[in-house]
């Protein structure tokens, strides 16, 4: 059964039009979710300025240092965005957040080796998980004209 949130999922937008509307906070976790992760205004560019704060002071760090500070950017931001999508189905969304919660799995397990698999690339990858994110964003939006990720029955709604 589809909810009008599902229904209404491309209509007006947040963040002057660029963001899905959220879907209904009708559960005690959602609520929970939406009042801990920043996703609009000050607070999620804080978030967000935190976690390029992590990676630019990585590389000062020993090799185990550097990747553990690495994995913890890319564990925070792959958590961001999966919980975004969630509330607000943003197509970008599907690719960061799996994207970043592997890279942070793939970093961990480099961590507990001690050394880097992939000759110190690791914040190369996180970049390349943002644009392939992107990428795949514009092509959901120029293929569907909304860039909120929803079955195509509730599209044509």
């Amino acid at each position: 059964m589809n909810t009008r949130a599902d229904i209404d999922c491309c209509g007006p937008r947040g963040l002057g039009g660029w963001s899905p509307p959220d879907r209904p906070a009708d559960t005690p976790v959602k609520r929970l979710a939406d009042r801990i992760v920043p996703r609009n205004g000050a607070a999620s560019l804080l978030f967000f300025a935190g976690v390029v704060a992590l990676l630019v002071v990585a590389p000062t760090l020993p090799t185990r240092g550097e990747l553990a500070v690495v994995a913890v950017a890319a564990a925070l931001a792959g958590g961001w965005c999966a919980v975004n999508f969630w509330r607000c189905r943003h197509a970008h969304c599907v690719v960061s957040g799996a994207g970043w919660l592997a890279l942070a799995a793939f970093i961990l397990v480099e961590v507990v080796i001690g050394r880097s698999v992939i000759a110190g690339q690791e914040q190369l990858l996180f970049l390349g998980v943002l644009v392939a994110s992107l990428v795949f964003e514009f092509g959901w939006y120029a293929a569907r004209g909304t860039n909120a990720v929803v079955r195509q029955a509730d599209e044509r709604r």
